[in-house]
């Protein structure tokens, strides 16, 4: 039986895009949710190398992890990964996909219509669509399949982010004028946790284009 919670929460941090193939990243600037378990990273959006009738929607959150920190760290309970897709470009969501994380669980709901709009949300579904267990660390990756077609990942992954920081502060103190190629990745050896979840485009919109951006909300 799957248990669940009545979430109501607050906006935390928002990344928006177009999808073609697309990412947006939040790395080490924003004070208030970095180091907390609601800091999103990346957010990544694109058609599934596997099956072309497929979106991927890939949200990377608690950047910076060092591997002897990995295996400790984990999904918030109290913490909702939400990512809304525009389907008339008004940049209002039209559909969301939620995510929320019980007993080593991931539960995503949706496609569906949001209950709420704004800065806050609330689960928009009776019943998930999918639920998958969290991947631990250095084991096998756990992947389920809803009956709807969608496929959910949760869990530890390696920062695919390529970011030279050092070389971006020598710019930015006027010390320099571009990056070197190909620079000095600062994230590498680092981990994030990873939610993905896989969704055939008709359960979408049937357009050529939407407008998604992700969302990491705390229950108040």
């Amino acid at each position: 039986m799957i248990k669940k919670k009545n979430l109501l929460l607050s906006l935390l941090l928002l990344g928006t895009a177009t999808i073609g193939v697309l990412w947006a990243a939040d790395h080490i600037d924003a004070p208030a949710v970095t180091g907390t378990s609601a800091d999103i990273t990346d957010f990544y959006a694109f058609a599934s190398p596997e099956n072309s009738n497929n979106l991927v929607f890939v949200a990377n959150t608690q950047g910076l992890l060092a591997p002897s920190a990995t295996a400790a760290a984990g999904f918030d309970e109290d913490v909702l990964i939400e990512f809304n897709i525009d389907q008339d470009g008004d940049a209002v969501a039209d559909l969301v996909i939620q995510a929320t994380f019980l007993d080593g669980m991931m539960q995503v709901y949706g496609p569906i219509a949001p209950n709420l709009s704004g800065t806050t949300s609330e689960i928009a579904a009776n019943n998930p669509a999918t639920e998958v267990a969290m991947t631990t660390y250095g084991s096998s990756p756990e992947i389920a399949t809803g009956s709807n077609g969608i496929k959910a990942f949760a869990g530890p992954r390696d920062d695919p982010f390529f970011m030279d920081f050092t070389q971006y502060n020598e710019i930015i103190a006027g010390n320099a004028t571009g990056f070197n190629d190909p620079g000095s990745d600062t994230f590498a050896g680092t981990n994030v946790l990873s939610v993905v979840v896989e969704v055939p485009k008709s359960l979408v919109g049937s357009g050529g284009t939407v407008n998604t951006w992700v969302t990491a909300s705390r229950a108040r």
